[in-house]
């Protein structure tokens, strides 16, 4: 016999933007969002559901210190994953994350263990809390693709590579000890008609940001509340993706739509900033390949809104450190790099 450790089990913590609506079936969106559970038992396993959009879909976990990851399966049932069996006697601790964005959900149906198991209280979690608000990059697609490292990406990875906890994002947000909301998704551009994500009716930022669901191919979109977590740092990493299908910003600078461009990101950041009225906002793109053109941008909106709360940041091989997605040890330098430039901003934590 197994004990069920139901979802609104009061010692299980969760981060993310995580849909909660039904408390016994919470709903797992963006890249980076997890469960975490601390347990006495000789074996811990997983209920989840698997709604898939495209790409193979994996979960990633850590458990007492090892990473592994399993594959979902596409039925849309709910199926018993099995995480380990004869775990040693005394205590352990899971970690369950979303190795990736919105290429699938999650409904998560809780944990098992033995039938004479127990569930201990976890780590307090931190008061430091940062939201990266970009696209693949941030959520570390194609990050384990390792021996690509400084070139293009593998044909048909499939999403086999794609790991959140190698993102720079959350490698910065741990150096920092911080909890982090990856509100980013792969392929996404600021605005809607433009980028990857779900063309040919592409989705941009735009309609995504305040959001949990928000890929209508899997179901009905839902709104967020912004009062449910207010992070202290805010990164906006986009400025990648905005070039297709038509890179206006290198063909003209000055023409109607890159005036648009701008006077958009300043829009969004305006909008941000009242909603998150004592955050920091850090500006900046990514060491994959780009026109710089489109950082001369970013930094015209940075002058344009003069405020003390918004700052420019360029990695050091910003725009030209790889052809490909970013790998895990360029992910462990930019997070060098941006936890750097956060730390000068000074006492910002407690502001």
């Amino acid at each position: 016999m197994s004990y069920l450790v139901e979802t609104d089990h009061k010692l299980l913590q969760y981060s993310g933007r995580i849909d909660f609506d039904a408390p016994k079936e919470p709903v797992i969106v963006y890249a980076g969002s997890w469960v975490k559970i601390r347990f006495r038992s000789g074996y811990i396993r997983v209920l989840l559901e698997n709604h898939h959009s495209y790409y193979l879909n994996y979960m990633g976990y850590i458990l007492d210190g090892v990473q592994g990851k399993f594959l979902l399966n596409d039925d849309k049932n709910t199926n018993t994953y099995n995480i380990k069996e004869n775990l040693s006697e005394g205590e352990h601790e899971l970690l369950l994350f979303k190795r990736m964005d919105a290429c699938h959900h999650v409904v998560f149906r809780g944990f098992e263990i033995e039938d004479n198991g127990e569930v201990l209280p976890v780590s307090k979690m931190s008061n430091r809390r940062i939201e990266v608000f970009g696209d693949s990059v941030s959520c570390g697609e194609v990050s384990e693709a390792i021996e690509y490292t400084g070139k293009g990406d593998p044909e048909n990875h499939n999403g086999l590579y794609s790991n959140s906890w190698y993102s720079y994002s959350w490698i910065a947000a741990r150096k920092l000890n911080a909890e982090l909301h990856i509100t980013s998704q792969g392929g996404a551009a600021l605005l809607d008609q433009t980028g990857w994500f779900h063309g040919p009716d592409y989705l941009g930022l735009y309609s995504i940001y305040d959001k949990i669901e928000y890929n209508p191919d899997i179901c009905p979109v839902k709104l967020w509340d912004f009062q449910k977590w207010i992070p202290q740092v805010v990164v906006f990493a986009f400025g990648q993706n905005d070039n297709h299908p038509d890179d206006i910003m290198a063909k003209d600078y000055h023409s109607e739509a890159s005036v648009n461009w701008r006077h958009s990101y300043l829009s969004f950041l305006e909008k941000m900033m009242l909603l998150y009225p004592k955050a920091h906002f850090i500006l900046t793109t990514t060491i994959l390949n780009h026109d710089a053109i489109w950082d001369k941008a970013i930094s015209e909106v940075c002058d344009t809104i003069d405020n003390s709360r918004v700052h420019r940041f360029f990695y050091g091989k910003n725009g030209c450190g790889t052809p490909g997605h970013i790998r895990i040890a360029e992910a462990e330098e930019m997070a060098d790099e941006l936890v750097g430039f956060i730390e000068t901003l000074g006492d910002i934590w407690n502001e």
